[in-house]
């Protein structure tokens, strides 16, 4: 994914997230409502989240040292899975315990009941608006895959991430203004805890899906099937090279993919022609498929128990 679109998503929502995260406290503080507080909380949740990417995302682009020969690009990955954890524990935990607090406590809102219809309409418009930046973003490397396909195959995480944070925003203030509404109307508190029990069940749900997919990030993912078909192409597309033995490709983040393949080189070849056509087919690789930074060609002479022998192309 473009960089610059990941970063763009994260600072318009955190510009939405801080701006509410202050009118939604001070609704809270006006009304005592749970599910204010809670959106508070959320959305000072995110704006941290939102931070976090952002170092991640700075601290990816370090040089590779010794120590790390392959670079930083998965410390990415690392931030994102701490996402998931900030967003499950401060988010969703916290406001499943206040929903449990005010079932038991009760008590409506009392006074400037306007207060917090207002802060959520606002809210929402804002959070609108930071979720359509992410998928106008999301859009231009999306392709013609579905969003669950996106969030599940993309190697960048922030767009993801931000994706899943934004609708999880949006659906959590439309909770919180069912159960303030309602509470408003009735007088009975036993609704604002139900709304605020809806933003903690759906802030854990999301969290878990942002820490499965970031887990399977940080495990280590080969190349997309349409990246492997394009190596597959390049590597098959000069002289010299007879079939490919086997390949695997791995992330070593999000921009940087590495390449380790085995080719059939005629046994009639001079070394000369060998290491020739491995330059040659490096360089291909790299035209078709750009991120591919890190490259290991070794030359074989094909056996018939190498193909049984071959793992996957894309382990």
């Amino acid at each position: 994914m473009s960089a610059e679109g990941g970063t763009k998503a994260i600072i318009a929502a955190l510009g939405a997230n801080l701006g509410i995260a202050v009118t939604k406290f001070v609704a809270f503080l006006l009304t005592q409502s749970s599910s204010m507080l809670a959106e508070s909380i959320h959305s000072v949740a995110d704006s941290g989240n939102q931070l976090l990417l952002l170092i991640g995302g700075k601290r990816a682009k370090r040089a590779a040292t010794p120590e790390h020969p392959f670079g930083f690009g998965r410390e990415r990955y690392i931030y994102a899975f701490i996402v998931s954890i900030v967003l499950f524990s401060l988010g969703g935990l916290f406001a499943l315990y206040e929903a449990y607090h005010k079932w038991h406590e009760g008590g409506g809102i009392e006074s400037h009941a306007w207060v917090p219809i207002v802060v959520l309409v606002v809210a929402i418009g804002l959070e609108s608006y930071s979720f359509r930046t992410a998928i106008k973003e999301s859009n231009q490397i999306r392709g013609k895959i579905g969003w669950v396909s996106f969030v599940r195959r993309a190697k960048a995480p922030e767009l993801p991430v931000v994706l899943l944070e934004d609708f999880g925003a949006l659906i959590g203030l439309v909770f919180a203004l069912f159960g303030v509404s309602l509470t408003i109307i009735t007088g009975n508190g036993i609704w604002d805890a139900i709304g605020t029990a809806g933003i903690g069940l759906l802030l854990v749900t999301i969290a878990v899906i942002l820490a499965i997919e970031t887990k399977s990030l940080l495990l280590g993912e080969g190349a997309t099937p349409e990246a492997v078909r394009q190596i597959e192409q390049a590597v098959l597309a000069g002289d010299g090279v007879e079939r490919i033995i086997h390949m695997k490709t791995l992330h070593l983040g999000p921009d940087e993919l590495l390449v380790a393949v085995k080719i059939a080189v005629p046994g009639t070849e001079s070394a000369a022609d060998v290491a020739r056509h491995i330059d040659e087919t490096e360089s291909r690789i790299r035209e078709a498929v750009p991120i591919a930074q890190v490259i290991y060609i070794e030359p074989d002479i094909y056996r018939a128990d190498h193909a049984s022998a071959a793992p996957p192309a894309h382990a």
